[in-house]
């Protein structure tokens, strides 16, 4: 099986770079240290998995992409599909929740995508994409275990530190990065491989952590507690994802929900950038010091496609 690899990150960034500005970068200072933070949240379809997915489907033979692609997904790996999928003139179907955000539906029947819902609770999307790509003949595109989509997302990694060698701050040497299947966080560490890496994600959900810290892969138990950070549910992360991570002995911590909240309130008042909650998480472990700030340190503010009323309460400290 193909594997991701550096030289593949690097070739992401390449086509990346062809198609569209860097994501910006913002400095601040955090107890006392100037912290880099990378606003993925300010991409076209507003989070990094544009990145994976242009990578992935520019990958396809033009010959056969006429059958289409399909994913499944709450919402950003969803848009970012789609969003390649219609530059491409590519056909996109999507396996969505029932209960996903409805801005980030909203946005995916926008750029062209045809949506199928399904119940997270006693439905397993797998089985229903891999039945409707079976059925149209169409490439099955997870949403982080697949090697394309893995480098594609790496491709952060390389646009941020070009971005802060020409700014005149340290190279990046601690990456902080929201973990929901672990692709991004993979795809950065493969892109930067002499920085340390902590993956961050949501209490009860932190899957990638506990089996970091186990040395073999331990799925979300039963029952997970509900969360506001729909694009870090993930029930099981990968093989691919884990092993590039444990190889590269990653850390793993998880993060409240009330501290994604602050977080969210931190990066609106502070960098003036709206920030969902699976995209703060990172942030999140900063603020809380479950990450100690230090030179040289990138944190990812991977998405930024929230629900106006939950937003609107989060900073408002309603809940």
């Amino acid at each position: 099986m193909r594997q991701p690899t550096r030289a593949g990150v690097r070739d992401a960034a390449a086509k990346v770079a062809a198609i569209l500005p860097p994501s910006p970068i913002y400095v601040h200072d955090v107890g006392g240290v100037a912290v880099t933070f990378k606003a993925e949240c300010l991409q076209p379809m507003g989070a990094f998995k544009l990145r994976g997915a242009w990578h992935r489907l520019t990958a396809i033979d033009p010959d056969v992409r006429d059958k289409g692609v399909v994913a499944f997904s709450s919402g950003n790996h969803a848009q970012g599909i789609a969003w390649a999928a219609k530059r491409l003139g590519m056909p996109a179907v999507i396996v969505m929740p029932a209960d996903a955000p409805r801005s980030k539906r909203e946005g995916t029947l926008a750029l062209g995508a045809e949506i199928v819902t399904y119940d997270r609770d006693s439905e397993s999307r797998e089985k229903i994409a891999a039945h409707l790509a079976h059925a149209r003949g169409a490439i099955l595109v997870p949403s982080f275990d697949d090697p394309w989509v893995i480098e594609g997302q790496g491709s952060a990694a390389i646009e941020a530190m070009t971005q802060m060698v020409e700014a005149g701050l340290p190279d990046p040497s601690h990456l902080v990065v929201p973990c929901g299947g672990g692709g991004l966080a993979a795809g950065m560490t493969l892109g930067l491989p002499d920085a340390a890496i902590t993956v961050v994600e949501p209490e009860g959900w932190d899957d990638m952590c506990r089996s970091l810290e186990a040395g073999w892969i331990e799925p979300v138990g039963d029952n997970p507690p509900p969360t506001a950070c729909d694009a870090l549910q993930t029930k099981r992360v990968s093989e691919r994802t884990f092993e590039v991570l444990a190889r590269r002995d990653a850390k793993g911590v998880a993060v409240s929900e009330a501290e994604v909240r602050a977080a969210q309130r931190w990066a609106a008042t502070k960098l003036r950038l709206v920030v969902e909650p699976g995209g703060a998480v990172a942030l999140a472990a900063l603020l809380a010091r479950k990450v100690a700030p230090q030179p040289g340190m990138l944190v990812v503010l991977s998405g930024g496609n929230v629900d106006v009323d939950a937003y609107s309460a989060a900073l408002a400290g309603d809940r």
